[in-house]
């Protein structure tokens, strides 16, 4: 697919190469070719995706439908911010999600056809072939942001525009309508998944990208190292409760050896052992409940990968 969308819907209208600049970047003369397709590169492609799109399984559901519409990710308490870095697009961490706004030069048709089309020129159209996968992918999650008209007043909030202004109901709905006509075989591989977790992302980024994270949440040292307080006081916690038991079970033979204090012997005792099984069990327990649910969404992301393959073969 080369233009997803037909002439006579397009959104941005008279665009010409001679004397314009880039829709929506005064700053990029459309007539520079070669810098027009590196503006697009860093614009639209994101090389730590692409790098690890074999692998992205591990993080997302091999489904491009995998994409909460505007109004429910207020459902889900997400924050949504608003971002020009395509590496973000639908990354999500806890309470926020992460969301390119439609950029104007996408919904030009005179501007598809001139950068984005294939042409004689096989060099460029290795490059272009890039950055229009890119392009489609990132039109398509639009089809799914903006699926009802409630979406699409939240879309254009002052606080989080996401759609060019001046844009109506009735025109984007006859643009968007057509984005889901592209396929996974006309995006890159990042855009046949949806919604990501960055936790997972910052997880596995020492391991698949070379690099201690794959986008850092917080820049203080304060904020960094407040992560890790509640688990230390929780281990600190538990060391603390069990050698208090064990100091117990000390004294009690203390007592025994002198003795007196039967009773009290006996009460101390089984508190001493019961304070440590209990322990023990808690941190078991919990242990088996994470242990549990990693495996479930690993075995889930198994089946999700079968599906698919299985799906395509059928194709």
């Amino acid at each position: 697919m080369d233009i997803p969308f037909e002439e006579a819907n397009e959104l941005v209208k008279g665009f010409n190469t001679g004397c314009d600049n880039v829709p929506g970047h005064p700053r990029i003369r459309a007539s520079h070719t070669d810098r027009v397709l590196e503006f697009l590169e860093d614009e639209l492609c994101s090389a730590d995706l692409e790098q690890i799109g074999p692998k992205l399984w591990w993080f997302s559901m091999h489904d491009r439908a995998n994409i909460s519409p505007l109004h429910r990710q207020h459902v889900k308490n997400r924050t949504i911010i608003v971002t020009e870095e395509s590496r973000l697009h639908l990354v999500w961490y806890y309470d926020r999600i992460f969301i390119k706004p439609l950029p104007k030069y996408l919904l030009s048709h005179a501007f598809w056809k001139t950068f984005l089309s294939t042409n004689r020129n096989e060099k460029l159209n290795e490059r272009k072939d890039r950055i229009r996968r890119a392009a489609l992918g990132f039109l398509r999650t639009y089809y799914f942001l903006i699926k009802h008209e409630s979406d699409f007043i939240i879309a254009r909030e002052n606080n989080i525009p996401l759609i060019p202004s001046g844009t109506t109901w009735d025109q984007f709905c006859a643009i968007s309508s057509q984005f889901d006509r592209i396929t996974d075989d006309d995006t890159n591989i990042r855009y046949q998944y949806g919604e990501i977790r960055l936790s997972r992302l910052n997880f596995y980024a020492p391991l698949l990208l070379g690099r201690s994270t794959y986008h850092r949440v917080v820049g203080q040292y304060r904020d960094y190292f407040k992560w890790f307080y509640a688990p230390v006081v929780f281990f600190f916690a538990l060391t603390s409760l069990m050698l208090s038991a064990m100091q117990v079970g000390i004294s009690v033979e203390e007592v025994m050896a002198s003795r007196r204090g039967w009773l009290l012997w006996e009460v101390s005792r089984w508190f001493s052992v019961l304070s440590m099984l209990g322990t023990t069990l808690v941190v078991g327990v919990l242990a088996m409940v994470f242990m549990l649910k990693y495996a479930r969404e690993w075995v889930y992301a198994f089946q999700s990968r079968r599906r698919k393959k299985r799906g395509r073969s059928v194709c």
